[in-house]
């Protein structure tokens, strides 16, 4: 056993308590069940006494022996009858002549006692009420109980009833019980130790068990159970720890969830704001140049500075920084509309060959004016799609402008359609520099631009790609990048109208 566990105290105090309380019982016996013994007898001897003197004037000579013999049986007592002056006057002879000289002589021993005892005489004859004293056998060390009680008839003493009853039996009782308790004793205490071990088991097991799964609850362990299946205070202790257990771990995952969820809200939240404070950043920086020529430009005007055709080129470029500004602003308008999550497309059906056929002769100017070739290869002649045809022709005319800027003069720009599964894939490849591999995901991103040179006819807004991703996006469009042995190509993919 533990030394501080609950089964050695509850063993231990359970011992003590029984060892004490057997002690004492068998102590108490053993001291006072003699006195106790003498007492009652004095009382019951007095009480039968006083019934015997009651009838003492109406017995004859033949019925008062009758009356002294039911006395002595029933009392286990020796009586006799001694006049006032203490001459013995009648006494019941018993029929063993063995037992009647020892009785008779202790009988006229405690007679002559009585009467050379000049205070218990006398105390008997001026007082004329029952005395009660032990006498010792001088030579059988035996103890009797002596009962002196005098006959009153018209306020005077007639007659002195004289009563004998020996202690002996209850002495050698005593003894006797006294060697008997010696085994009761014993017993008793291996009795009490085989008991105690039970019941502090018995208790001690359950909040053993009831405190095993309280300190795994405090380690937030919830798994853990309490085994007590009886229906007492314990066990109704057990089934509300363990339904509490269940309810913690419930709350606690629902916490974590919560918790995890809260994190994912916060860092969506720095995104964001990392998000706006970059567009706000881009956003500056880009209007800050066509803004500055504008002033710029402006200002030399006011000033009257150009002088005949410079005045149309400073107009010139003031119109062109304008119409960037604005093209800036109508992607940033698009883009905003579009990652609101409101925006909705109008689906319709169209011709993907004629809509491409469309597209290349609107840019066949910007083709033309840097000697490009662009090439149609067409697997298809006719087939129908479903989407939203000006949002698609925007995301053509970002991937062509974007093909454009990029191509080396005399270069050539691939447009490609492919029929797959229940889907046309579009590809629009250019000849030209490759893109990094760290770019290749980042493109897509608002204001990210792969060429770090700063040439203006290079970049563009950096809105293009953002936009054209989040228009194939809601197309549930299957789009990228990659780089070809001949330079970058762009795809996206478009549902075909089911027959």
């Amino acid at each position: 056993m533990n030394r501080n566990g609950i089964t050695l105290k509850l063993f231990t105090i359970t011992v003590i308590f029984l060892f004490l309380f057997i002690s004492a019982v068998i102590s108490i016996q053993s001291l006072f069940f003699e006195k106790f013994y003498v007492t009652q007898k004095t009382k019951e001897l007095k009480s039968n006494v006083e019934k015997f003197k009651s009838n003492y004037t109406d017995y004859t000579s033949n019925s008062i022996f009758n009356a002294m013999s039911d006395f002595e049986e029933k009392n286990n007592a020796k009586i006799a009858i001694l006049e006032n002056s203490g001459t013995l006057k009648l006494i019941q002879q018993p029929m063993v002549k063995e037992r009647q000289s020892r009785s008779s002589e202790t009988m006229m021993l405690a007679i002559n006692n009585w009467i050379s005892s000049l205070e218990n005489y006398f105390d008997v004859l001026s007082t004329k009420k029952t005395i009660v004293y032990t006498l010792t056998h001088p030579s059988l060390y035996t103890d009797s109980l002596v009962l002196v009680s005098p006959v009153v008839v018209d306020g005077e003493i007639q007659d002195i009833v004289f009563v004998l009853s020996t202690l002996q039996p209850v002495g050698e009782a005593t003894s006797v019980t006294r060697k008997y308790y010696v085994y009761v004793y014993i017993a008793a205490v291996i009795l009490i130790a085989i008991l105690s071990l039970i019941y502090s088991k018995m208790i001690s097991k359950p909040l053993i068990s009831l405190n095993s799964t309280a300190s795994k609850i405090s380690e937030l362990d919830f798994s853990a159970k309490c085994q007590v299946a009886s229906n007492d205070e314990i066990g109704n202790l057990g089934k509300t720890l363990n339904f509490l257990s269940e309810k913690l771990g419930v709350t606690l995952n629902e916490l974590k969830t919560a918790n995890e969820k809260l994190k994912d809200d916060i860092e969506k939240e720095k995104q964001l704001e990392k998000m706006r404070k970059e567009f706000i950043a881009s956003v500056s920086h880009e209007l800050k140049t066509p803004i500055s020529l504008i002033e710029g430009y402006a200002e030399g005007l006011k000033d009257g500075i150009p002088k005949g055709d410079d005045i149309a080129y400073y107009l010139n470029v003031i119109i062109d920084e304008s119409k960037n500004m604005n093209s800036l602003v109508c992607d940033m308008l698009d883009l905003s509309q579009l990652e609101s999550g409101n925006f909705k497309l109008t689906i319709s059906e169209f011709n993907i060959v004629e809509f491409i056929n469309y597209i290349y002769k609107k840019h066949s100017n910007s083709i033309n004016d840097k000697h490009l070739k662009l090439n149609m290869c067409k697997t298809l002649e006719s087939i129908v799609v479903c989407g939203d045809r000006y949002r698609i022709e925007e995301v053509m005319n970002n991937l062509i402008s974007n093909a454009i800027r990029h191509t080396p003069i005399n270069k050539s720009i691939v447009i490609t359609l492919r029929l797959l599964e229940n889907t046309v894939l579009v590809e629009i490849e250019n000849e030209g520099s490759f893109i990094e591999d760290n770019d290749l995901d980042r493109i897509w991103d608002k204001f990210y631009k792969v060429d770090k040179s700063g040439n203006k006819h290079l970049s563009g807004t950096g809105l293009g790609l953002s936009i054209v991703k989040n228009i194939l996006l809601l197309h549930n469009s299957n789009f990228g990048v990659l780089n070809t042995t001949k330079g970058v190509r762009f795809y996206f993919t478009l549902n075909i109208l089911k027959n």
